[in-house]
C-alpha cells in the first residue's frame, strides 16, 4: 500500500523496499535470518523511520544523515547476503538499484536544505 500523496518519493521508495527486503529476510535459511536477515530487516525499518522523521521535523539534516547511512549499511549487507548466497544475483540487483535510488534523492534533499 503505497503512502499518501504527501509523503516524500524517498520515503515511499524506502517503504516499498522495507516491505520486500522484509519477505526476503523471512525466506532465509534459519541459520542466517537470526543474525544477518534481522539486520537487515531493522535497518531497512530504521531507513523508513529516519525518512518518516526528516519529512516532518524542521532540521532535517540529522534525519537525512541517519537515512544516508541506513542506505550504506544496507548496501553492504545485502552485497554480503548475495555473496553468502542467501539473495540471488537478481534480488540483490534489484534492492541495489532501489538503494541507489533511494540515496540519489537523499542527497538532493540535502542540497536543498
Amino acid at each position: 500500500m503505497p503512502l499518501p500523496p504527501t509523503a516524500p518519493v524517498a520515503l515511499d521508495k524506502a517503504y516499498t523496499l522495507a516491505l520486500w527486503l522484509i519477505a526476503k529476510t523471512e525466506a532465509m535459511p534459519r541459520s542466517h535470518r537470526f543474525t544477518l536477515g534481522d539486520r537487515i530487516y531493522s535497518q531497512s525499518l530504521d531507513l523508513v523511520t529516519a525518512l518518516t522523521q526528516a519529512s516532518f521535523s524542521r532540521d532535517k539534516s540529522r534525519a537525512l544523515e541517519s537515512a544516508n547511512d541506513r542506505v550504506n549499511a544496507l548496501r553492504l549487507m545485502l552485497r554480503l547476503a548475495q555473496d553468502l548466497r542467501l539473495l540471488s544475483f537478481d534480488s540483490y540487483t534489484y534492492a541495489s538499484s532501489h538503494l541507489d535510488e533511494i540515496g540519489r534523492m537523499i542527497g538532493g534533499w540535502k542540497k536543498s536544505q
